[in-house]
């Protein structure tokens, strides 16, 4: 609960105190992120500078390591890092978002740097959080990009409800007196009437304190902020309300504004490695030249040492070499800023000026390098072109893909492209990890932007390889030159191998050979030699139905002389059936992004992967959509019969 002692006039903004077994908090409240038990740079004797009434810690880093037995043995985080204080454990639903996880009903499977597969259940998470003794304690949650559709959204929301109260009964059935403090969390993307849903179900339940979570991972200002003030408004007055992961200090100013009274965020710690630091002039960055020799105090109105011994020429210094002091000053520094602004705001909600410093403070901190503004370039330089026959370029979440202008698809709408490459198509590949044992050739079905076949390009430039003979397959060159000519944005094509590639339609080096076959796949892939891996990765079915019909994966599959691993991103029902009525086995791939599964597709090979099963088998017999669209009504009964009847369910 929360004791509130103030309420700002023309505002939601509200001062209250949370009170937890290390200590009562003042709120609004920031606090530090210190992940796996420590925040970043800070030792115990300057967090406690700091004095923050509470620090986060994460419950999936620290599940790995020391673990849920050993963190139990030692007696929980307070005692294991000397902290006196309160500490909230977020529960790792952001690392099932962040880390691609595989997420099913009882659960998400993530794989930790080792490869080793963790299962995190709300019954586990919450385990590990009384393990760690969080004074406040958060469920699993489901968290998906902001701008997900509808349809996932809404699947994420009701997801994070039933381990809501699966969270709950863990937290009953461990009969702690009293227990620890429960947040749930409202989900819902930036669908408005998903998130009153979800404050709904969860305002009904027992909880200590509600979050807003899944923001700050894809949406606009705008739409962070009027999610958040629609949010607020719906939960109790009686409760704590937490935005997690937010953000800038203007961030936290405007939260507050619109009720919010909990805090966290990397950014303090996170910029001051890339040399940012927030100031009482705007936020400045000091790997700029003009601060070479200024030697002036980096904010005056600071006590803090970064301020107080050192000059911006000095810290400049720091910065552009990477010592670890500069990360660590300025980090201190950044800290005494968000906290310094969380008192402030307090004091002013209390005496009922909040309003007026609001609208002060909102311009100030919004200020970027004040003292010393960029200045414009003299001479601008040409532009890329930003479209190129039917594909322009579509840049969000932090990185460019291809749009396919007509239909609208994007290529990459959700995942970053590299990653996914190297994940789904690189790293799955048994027989590329055994490259070094003999020739091997690649066929990349869908060159596209060239993302899954640089991958392999780099993989193969960069270990000893017995020879890879790779062939691209395209029948519109237009998104790979558009995505050449654009390099700023895809820094995958940053490469000799592409530009030769476009140019002289072969690029060879260090026993590597990359073609490019333009045109129809049916066409021309007899004319290629035979492949060992396949990467499948055109359009959707929606904008290329032929390259996803049973009549092309029969194709493939007779014209397929040698064992073979095909991958591809699509886990749809109808695309597995044709992969199996074609002939192949058909295995689930890892997560990828927001998709829970990818496919892969084998032919003469008992590869380690995970076959579909009749559990998946019975899971189909209940979907709408079991055949892709070149199969006519009247041979739906045939093409089910060729799926039961495959031979990897013969067991």
């Amino acid at each position: 609960m929360l004791a509130i002692h103030a309420t700002a006039s023309g505002s939601r903004a509200r001062a209250g105190t949370v009170t937890t077994s290390h200590g009562p908090i003042a709120t609004p409240v920031f606090m530090p992120v210190g992940t796996r038990g420590s925040v970043r740079t800070q030792s115990l004797s300057q967090l406690e500078q700091l004095a923050p009434a509470i620090i986060l810690a994460n419950t999936y880093h620290l599940l790995l390591r020391p673990g849920l037995d050993r963190m139990a043995q030692l007696g929980g985080l307070h005692r294991f890092i000397g902290w006196p204080r309160a500490i909230l454990t977020d529960s790792g639903g952001f690392q099932i978002f962040s880390l691609g996880a595989t997420v099913r009903e009882d659960g998400a499977e993530l794989r930790d740097a080792s490869g080793r597969v963790v299962k995190l259940t709300p019954e586990l998470s919450i385990a590990m959080q009384r393990a760690i003794g969080s004074d406040i304690m958060m469920v699993l949650d489901v968290c998906i990009d902001s701008t997900s559709p509808i349809a996932r959204a809404r699947d994420a929301m009701d997801r994070t409800h039933r381990w809501a109260r699966r969270s709950l009964a863990a937290r009953a059935s461990a009969g702690d007196d009293p227990p620890n403090k429960l947040f749930a969390i409202v989900q819902g993307a930036c669908v408005p009437a998903l998130r009153r849903e979800s404050a709904a179900v969860l305002t009904e339940l027992p909880f200590d304190g509600f979050a807003i979570g899944g923001l700050a991972v894809g949406e606009t200002r705008s739409e962070r902020e009027d999610t958040t003030e629609l949010v607020a408004e719906l939960l109790p007055a009686t409760h704590p309300r937490y935005l997690m992961g937010v953000g800038t200090p203007l961030d936290l100013l405007e939260a507050v504004h619109r009720g919010v009274d909990m805090f966290d965020c990397i950014l303090p710690t996170a910029w001051a490695q890339q040399g940012i630091a927030f100031t009482s002039h705007g936020r400045i960055d000091l790997r700029r030249g003009v601060y070479a020799l200024a030697d002036t105090a980096l904010d005056r109105a600071c006590t803090c040492e970064a301020c107080a011994r050192h000059s911006r020429s000095y810290l400049h210094h720091l910065v552009k070499c990477r010592e670890p002091l500069g990360w660590q000053l300025l980090a201190f520094h950044n800290l005494k800023f968000y906290l310094g602004l969380m008192t402030e705001i307090r004091a002013r909600i209390d005496d009922d000026t909040f309003a007026g410093f609001h609208a002060e403070r909102r311009q100030q901190l919004g200020l970027v390098d004040e003292d010393n503004p960029p200045r414009p370039r003299p001479r601008a330089k040409p532009r890329a072109p930003a479209t190129r026959g039917a594909f322009t370029v579509h840049t969000a979440h932090g990185f460019a893909s291809i749009q396919h202008v007509p239909s609208g698809e994007i290529m990459h709408s959700i995942n970053d492209p590299d990653i996914e490459a190297e994940r789904v198509y690189i790293a799955q590949s048994s027989l590329l990890a055994e490259r070094t044992s003999r020739p091997l050739v690649v066929w990349d079905v869908g060159l596209g932007a060239a993302h899954n076949a640089m991958a392999l390009v780099r993989a193969a430039l960069t270990a000893p390889h017995a020879g890879i003979t790779l062939v691209s397959f395209e029948r519109d060159l237009d998104a790979f030159r558009l995505a050449l000519a654009n390099q700023k944005q895809f820094a995958h094509l940053r490469h000799a191998a592409p530009h030769v590639l476009a140019h002289a339609g072969t690029f060879a080096r260090d026993g590597l050979t990359w073609t490019l076959c333009e045109g129809d796949f049916l066409s021309t892939f007899a004319t290629q030699p035979q492949p060992d891996v396949v990467f499948w990765d055109p359009f959707s079915s929606k904008v290329d139905t032929q390259m996803w019909s049973l009549e092309t994966f029969r194709a493939l599959f007779a014209h397929l002389a040698k064992p073979v691993e095909l991958f591809t991103y699509s886990a749809s029902t109808a695309v597995r059936s044709s992969l199996l009525a074609a002939g192949f086995h058909v295995a689930r791939g890892v997560a990828s992004g927001p998709k829970d599964e990818t496919t892969i597709a084998l032919k003469g090979l008992t590869a380690p992967h995970a076959l579909l099963d009749h559990t998946w088998l019975a899971r189909r017999t209940r979907s709408t959509a079991k055949f892709t669209a070149d199969v006519p009504v009247d041979q739906h009964a045939i093409l089910d019969r060729l799926v039961h009847e495959h031979a990897q369910f013969d067991c």
